[in-house]
Formats: C-alpha cells, structure tokens, sequence
C-alpha cells in the first residue's frame, strides 16, 4: 500500500502530464433516478428492468446512483422508505441481470436520518475494483460521502503499490432562489473543507452527481472549478480539458451546448408519470468532475479525451423528450430500447466518462497524498532522512528492511521526474544530491512500501 513520511507535499499543481499506454478501460456513470424506491415512477420490478436495460448498453464499471428513496439500514431504521435490501435488489435484477456477477456496492450510510428522503448510493465493478472505506463529508438534508476504492491491478501482488481512486456522491439542494444557492454554497463549502481535512491535496478523484447549478457562476460550482487553491481544482472535461466551452457560461436554455445538458427527459408534466420535472432537455445539473491527478494521469488513471457523454442526447433535443422522433427527427444516439428506458426511469440522462488505466509495473507510483494522523503515524519510524540537506541526503532504515532493494527517485514541484538510482538498503544510506536550490519531492520505492517527502536542498 502506498505510504508517506512526515512531510508531504501540500499542492503537486501544476501537473505535468505522464505519457502512460492505456491496458484497461474504466467507465463511470453518474445518474439521478429520482424517487427510485417508493414506486412513484413505476413498481421496483419494472425500474429495475429499465435500469438493466440502459447498464447492458452503457456497459459501466462505476455508477452512482443519486436521488435513490432512503434505504433502511436496519429493520427498526425508521428513516428508511426502500426496504431493508433494496440495494441489493438493484444489484440482482438490474446490475448483474444485465452482467452476471460483476457488481457490488459500497456501504450505505444515512447520517441525515433520511431528512430529504434521498440516499446515493456507488455501485461499481468487483472484477476490476476493490473497496475500502466510506467517509462523510457532509451531512446537510442529506449524505455527501467519500468512497475509497482501489484498481486490481495485475501486479499488485508483485509491486504492493495500491492505485487509489476516491469518489464523491453529490446531490445538493435544487431550486434557483436565493436561499436555494446559498443552501448549495454551504453544502459544497462543507464537503471541499473537510476533503482539504483529508488530503493535502486532491488524489485520484472524482466528483459527481446532481448539483443543480443552472450557471458556472454559482459560487459552490466555481468553489470546485475555478478556485485559486488549485491543490483543490477540479475540472469539467468539457471545460477546463476538452476545451468545448469556456468559463463563464449560463448552460439553462443553452442552443449551443444542448448537446451536454442533461435535464429533463421528459416534455410533458404527466407522461409517463407526475414524478418529474417537465419541458425536455434544458439544464446542466449533472457533472462529472475530475482532479488534476486523473486529468494529467499522474497516478495511473486518467481521463479519455472527449469521451464526456450524456447518454441519450442526439444534440437536438431542446425542450423535448428523450425518445421523440416526430420533432426533430429519430434520436439515434441510442437503440429505441435505450432511450425508453431512459425516459421511464428518470427525468434526468445519465452522463458518462472513460478513464484508461496503466498497469503499475514498477511499484513506483506516488504516495497517496491522505493527511490522515492514523495513517501518517503508520510511517513515521520507518524511514528518516536529514532535511534540509547540502550536497548528500542520509537516509536511515530499521534493521528488518536490510538488503531490501529500494528505488529512490527525485520530482521537481511539478511532479516532473528528474532523476531515479537503484540501490540496496543498509542501515543508513548516503547519496548526492545533484541539484540546483529549491525545493523537491523525493520519493524512495522498498520491495514492501512506498515513501514520499518534501526537500529544501540548499
């Protein structure tokens, strides 16, 4: 697992993006399914079929369902209006209906005691990834959690350095007064601070869900999108890495970005049911966001140019239904099948990006960057080096890594590879340090653990 010294680097920004070849594909959808669970839209059998209907045509690895009807945690949560299981139910008949044994779901949490009636929930691909941890972020009307996964990278075994990749669920407050931005604001103000408790600066990370924004102006979007703190910028791949559109943008009503917006599915109020909203396609409220680790692959996972989508939008369904064909003309960005399911499950599309992943090879990936206590304290007696440090660095080691092969390797702030030597441990080890003032990561790779500080050189 990847590990840290006392000292890490606070902000890797600005990145300089690895050339890593791609060996597998991850695709991540985010989806409001409002209401899914108390039969509004439809009896569970029936939403189930139509969610299995869109996953074995979208065929994803990761899908955060938000907006889902509260789950009972228990049989006495009196919270809950899905039963006890229903998570389960969707992995069943839905998920691995449509591919048998593949998904799994992180653990549920509902530390808003089912304030708003609404619970997200992360299912995701246990062939291809492994779970760790759920933390909450935010716990206003309703949960905000952090989700820790690993990939199950082939050499793991070998290499014993874990690539990460976190997730954030978001469903923030709808409504376009005055008290319903700020309400967001505050909810997107909560969960960026205490990832800032977190991390000492973003990892592999993605942000997503329904953040019913109607403009790129909203202070709680530009909080994630255009801070000045950029160790916590995340980007809009149709923004800030595709280059499709620049900032400032008011996207409701959008005539030239109706190709990414993504509520409603639905033109009138009462077809197929009174669950949603109406007036077709005219708003952006679902985003996938992405940090600059995974937007510069820094650490092995990295987003695929364009790949961007919202699934079901032909580019010319402005104010009506997803499966229109008199208006405009058959939407044929989907089989017919697809875009009725589409239609029936939700009021909202679901939006998708691919991330292409490298193999670690080499066990030299860079320390996940957790400030956690917990996990700093598991390496502070492991590896202690002199800092700042002149023309020699000593690096000393506990006597059980003796004759253990170590890599250490030098990075400029940002993140550039400067220079790499191989050697054997022994109980203290000097080498040169040939480099100019300033201040850099080292990070040393053992057969067992990864170390990653920060030097002032002298």
């Amino acid at each position: 697992m990847k590990k840290k010294l006392l000292i890490v680097l606070t902000s890797l920004m600005p990145y300089t993006k690895n050339c890593f070849s791609q060996n597998d594909t991850l695709r991540v959808i985010a989806y409001n399914v409002l209401h899914y669970g108390d039969g509004c839209q439809g009896t569970n059998g029936y939403l189930h079929s139509k969610l299995k209907t869109i996953v074995q045509y979208a065929n994803p690895d990761i899908l955060g369902l938000v907006k889902m009807q509260v789950i009972k945690l228990s049989a006495s949560d009196g919270n809950g209006i899905s039963p006890v299981g229903f998570a389960d139910s969707v992995v069943t008949y839905a998920l691995n209906a449509a591919y048998p044994g593949r998904y799994a779901y992180c653990t549920l949490t509902d530390y808003a005691n089912g304030n708003d009636n609404d619970m997200d929930v992360l299912f995701y691909n246990q062939n291809k990834l492994g779970f760790l941890s759920v933390k909450n972020l935010c716990d206003i009307q309703e949960d905000f959690d952090l989700y820790k996964l690993y990939y199950k990278d082939p050499n793991l075994s070998t290499t014993h350095d874990t690539t990460f990749l976190y997730f954030v669920l978001n469903h923030t407050i709808s409504g376009s007064t005055t008290n319903d931005i700020d309400s967001r604001n505050q909810q997107d103000t909560l969960v960026i601070h205490n990832l800032k408790n977190i991390f000492y600066h973003l990892p592999n990370l993605i942000s997503m869900g329904d953040f019913n924004t109607h403009a790129s102006t909203e202070a709680g979007y530009e909080m994630y999108t255009t801070t000045t703190d950029t160790s916590f910028l995340f980007y809009d791949p149709p923004f800030g890495i595709d280059h499709v559109f620049n900032y400032p943008l008011n996207w409701n009503g959008c005539t030239s970005c109706q190709a990414y917006l993504n509520t409603t599915t639905r033109e009138s109020a009462t077809v197929p049911n009174s669950c949603g909203t109406s007036g077709g396609l005219g708003d952006w409220f679902i985003h996938i966001l992405l940090s600059g680790w995974i937007t510069n692959n820094f650490d092995y996972i990295n987003y695929i140019s364009h790949s961007y989508k919202t699934i079901g939008n032909n580019g010319n369904r402005l104010n009506i239904s997803v499966n229109d064909s008199t208006t405009y003309g058959l939407n044929t960005s989907a089989p017919q099948n697809v875009l009725d399911a589409i239609f029936n499950l939700s009021d909202k599309y679901p939006v998708m990006v691919e991330l292409g992943v490298t193999y670690n090879t080499t066990g030299t990936g860079p320390a996940n960057p957790v400030s956690s206590i917990n996990e700093i304290k598991n390496s502070q007696s492991l590896i202690k080096t002199n800092n700042p440090v002149q023309n020699t660095i000593t690096m000393q080691f506990p006597s059980d890594m003796a004759g253990q092969k170590a890599i250490m390797t030098w990075y400029d702030l940002t993140g550039r590879l400067l220079s790499n030597e191989e050697y054997i441990i022994t109980n203290q080890v000097n080498r040169a340090v040939n480099l100019e003032q300033g201040t850099y990561l080292l990070h040393i790779q053992t057969d067992q653990d990864s170390f990653t500080t920060r030097i002032l050189k002298l």
